[in-house]
């Protein structure tokens, strides 16, 4: 989804995947949740899923569906090649993950064998996706994992901008990432630590609502997507008013009329360039993934690396002849924004960190050094309440 980054590609709009369930609700309660007993959930897109008892293993693609996992505190369930930005988050925690599995994405594709060779007991995972992602998949091939290794409980709900999902109607079916994660918290028997995460997470929202503040002018905000390169004089937009959980901390923070970018015109993927920006000249340029810069996928040890930032995304827009025009580079205000994939562990820090990006005044100035690092008078959860529910001191 980080067009340009080197991972794997959004869908260009132009497949048309089938789905072989209608079910557009979320229940979060099963029949049964006994170890031994068979029990359904239903979602969106796959519908009711009857599974034989709870799974005692995961695969997914999504570490927005892999932070699910880990928050109900199931690290130890999950089974993923991805490295991507969590550790920033995780090792606040001391949480890890077995990482050593074969990629779902090979090669261009998501082949067969390699869900053979996971051969979990849950992939929570989107079965539209992978037919959207891979030409050689239909549903038979879905219907043939299904059968043979374990079931699919996913959806691909970060954005919709595809076609195929705009057909099959994700935008008003597909789930949020809070009621995505109460499913896999019923996938997974962890009714108990679900309920204390939507309490934790409705804490910490009202104390955003109840601190904001009534009368603040909120700069403009250029939101561009790390796969762009300002030394090539290209930039992926992306847009606030997005539906999905990625743009979830900025319509959380009362954001998403701040958008440079909105009702402007861009290409495949938001591609747009100079001349745009120059044209819209936002007050803030924000790095989406921005935060995730110096993590492991890109050569670090996990944590933010300013100085990386600064090399990839700063210094060619100051240097440059029209980058050193714009507002945002004249006033220092190209900044990292939060990563795209979150669920409720990473979405407390990152609604946290963007309230300190936009609203410094009222939450407290970010130390770029160490953006996560926050006085505990300015903190708006408490960290040793998550890690009691990581714990299941509950």
């Amino acid at each position: 989804g980080r067009s340009g980054s080197g991972s794997t590609p959004e869908s260009d709009g132009n497949e048309t995947v089938k789905t072989n369930e209608t079910a557009s609700s979320t229940d979060s309660e099963s029949e049964g949740t006994a170890e031994d007993e068979p029990y359904s959930v239903e979602m969106f897109p796959v519908g009711e899923v009857t599974l034989e008892s709870v799974p005692q293993s995961v695969t997914t693609y999504s570490m927005a569906w892999a932070d699910m996992v880990v928050s109900l505190g199931q690290a130890d369930k999950l089974q993923t090649d991805r490295l991507s930005g969590p550790r920033l988050f995780y090792d606040r925690f001391d949480i890890d993950y077995d990482r050593d599995w074969p990629p779902l994405w090979q090669d261009g594709g998501m082949p067969k064998e390699v869900f053979y060779e996971h051969d979990p007991d849950a992939f929570l995972i989107d079965p539209n996706l992978i037919q959207a992602w891979d030409d050689g998949w239909d549903d038979s091939d879905v219907e043939e994992i299904e059968s043979n290794v374990a079931p699919f409980f996913g959806c691909m709900n970060r954005r919709f901008r595809n076609q195929w999902q705009q057909e099959l109607g994700y935008p008003e079916r597909a789930p949020s990432m809070l009621e995505a994660f109460d499913a896999v918290g019923t996938v997974l028997d962890e009714r108990a630590r679900t309920e204390a995460w939507l309490d934790l997470h409705e804490d910490l929202q009202s104390e955003v609502r109840s601190r904001l503040p009534a009368d603040a002018e909120t700069q403009s905000i250029g939101l561009i997507n790390s796969g762009s390169s300002p030394e090539k004089g290209e930039f992926y937009a992306l847009y606030l008013e997005d539906d999905g959980y990625e743009m979830k901390p900025y319509r959380d923070l009362g954001l998403i009329d701040a958008d440079a970018f909105a009702g402007v015109e861009t290409g495949q993927y938001g591609l747009t360039d100079y001349e745009t920006l120059l044209e819209v000249d936002p007050d803030v340029i924000v790095v989406h993934w921005g935060i995730t810069t110096g993590s492991v996928t890109f050569g670090g040890d996990g944590a933010f690396d300013a100085d990386r930032f600064r090399e990839q995304f700063v210094t060619p827009l100051e240097e440059g002849d029209v980058g050193s025009q714009l507002t945002a580079v004249q006033e220092g205000r190209v900044i990292p924004g939060p990563t795209a994939e979150q669920g409720p562990l990473i979405n407390a820090f990152q609604t946290e960190y963007t309230a300190r990006l936009f609203y410094p005044e009222t939450f407290g100035e970010i130390d770029f050094d160490a953006p996560l690092d926050v006085p505990e008078e300015d903190r708006l959860f408490d960290r040793q309440r998550v890690r009691d529910i990581l714990n299941g001191d509950l």
